[in-house]
């Protein structure tokens, strides 16, 4: 009876089942001008990666350190959500999956941000990829395919400029599960980017219901 009990609760490669969980890639819209060319199979969007109950996005910002945030699922400050899909599952418990997304955060530093090369929809794509060997659809990051089009076809709200503050850490303790992140403070704004030749997307924290928290890397 408890060999039978044991077999239900750990799979046949040794893995705890309790960690399963999904992986799902939240969309959102950056431009209402979406509703439009959405249906010709292509927009701006933003994506974020959904695992164990938080999601996962790539943000700008002008400092050599982590862009990699977290945020409750399906509410990134300034942006509209539009839908989920579904990449899979994993079996990995919340500590491992939790240095994971630290040591991706040491790849993905919010000066590294770039519309074109190395956007937030490259940041989901290949978590995707390493956690579930999918890739996100073709469709959500295909306006970056586009290459020099994207320029004249983003809103100007959107070409935003530099952040002039560090963002500001804050511990978090082991025992609430978060590990260790910093919150990025408004920031302030200037009339023009040190970097025009590469534009970026900041996240508005003041924006939108969530609370955009970033990953604190891991140290090499």
């Amino acid at each position: 009876m408890g060999a039978e009990s044991s077999s239900n609760s750990v799979s046949g490669d040794g893995l705890d089942n309790n960690y399963e969980t999904q992986v799902v890639l939240n969309v959102y819209d950056l431009t209402p001008i979406n509703n439009y060319t959405f249906w010709f199979g292509f927009g701006i969007f933003h994506s974020g990666i959904e695992v164990h109950g938080m999601e996962y996005g790539f943000g700008a910002h002008d400092f050599p350190a982590s862009g990699v945030f977290e945020v409750e699922p399906r509410t990134c400050p300034g942006f509209i959500y539009r839908c989920s899909i579904s990449l899979g599952r994993i079996n990995m418990p919340p500590s491992e999956f939790r240095t994971f997304i630290e040591n991706m955060a040491a790849e993905y530093h919010g000066d590294t941000y770039h519309l074109i090369t190395k956007n937030c929809n490259h940041f989901t794509d290949d978590i995707s990829w390493r956690l579930t060997h999918k890739r996100i659809p073709g469709w959500v990051n295909r306006l970056a395919g586009l290459g020099a089009l994207c320029s004249c076809l983003l809103p100007e709200s959107l070409q935003v400029t530099s952040v002039k503050q560090l963002p500001e850490y804050h511990g978090c303790s082991e025992e609430d599960g978060t590990g260790s992140s910093f919150s990025i403070t408004t920031p302030h704004e200037h009339a023009e980017s040190d970097d025009a030749g590469q534009e970026k997307h900041l996240l508005s924290p003041s924006a939108g219901s969530g609370e955009v928290a970033f990953i604190k890397e891991v140290q090499r």
